[in-house]
């Protein structure tokens, strides 16, 4: 498995990997996809920053979308990690986001936050956050709709 870039050839399995997590609303999909468009679309860009893990043929095996957050020094918001749930458990996550420290260190990042929602559907990602280092920082109660809390994690990254 290798990490890389974004490029064209991933948008329609990247789309197919988010519809088929069976996680997330279509609401979620196409903001997934504005952000695939986006960052596919303006290489300049400095906001949304997308990688890809491949298997030895170059496929897609997950993404992970973040960026710097506007005003704070050293901050950075994960916006989507996904990963094909035909891989999921094989550490393709993991390596998405140690991918992801990396890169926010190289550019003196502190920093990492992540949100997610509180549902039971939402079980794993929460999972995931804390056995990686992540902390519950805050939690907003009915944030999506009534029953739905906004779960934000952070996790400190050192130099």
């Amino acid at each position: 498995m290798k990490i890389r870039p974004l490029i064209s050839e991933d948008r329609e399995k990247l789309r197919r990997m988010v519809i088929e997590t069976g996680v997330f609303t279509d609401e979620e999909v196409h903001v997934a996809m504005e952000l695939i468009d986006l960052v596919l679309g303006d290489q300049g860009q400095k906001d949304y920053q997308i990688a890809c893990a491949a298997d030895d043929h170059d496929r897609p095996l997950g993404y992970i979308c973040y960026g710097p957050i506007p005003m704070t020094v050293g901050g950075f918001d994960l916006y989507w990690i996904v990963v094909d749930s035909g891989v999921q458990g094989r550490k393709v996550g993991s390596e998405l986001l140690s991918y992801m420290e990396e890169e926010a260190r190289r550019s003196k990042g502190r920093m990492i936050l992540a949100d997610t929602s509180s549902i039971p559907s939402y079980e794993k990602a929460q999972a995931f956050y804390l056995k990686r280092g992540f902390q519950e920082v805050a939690r907003i109660a009915d944030y999506y709709w009534e029953g739905n809390d906004r779960i934000t994690y952070c996790k400190k990254i050192k130099a």
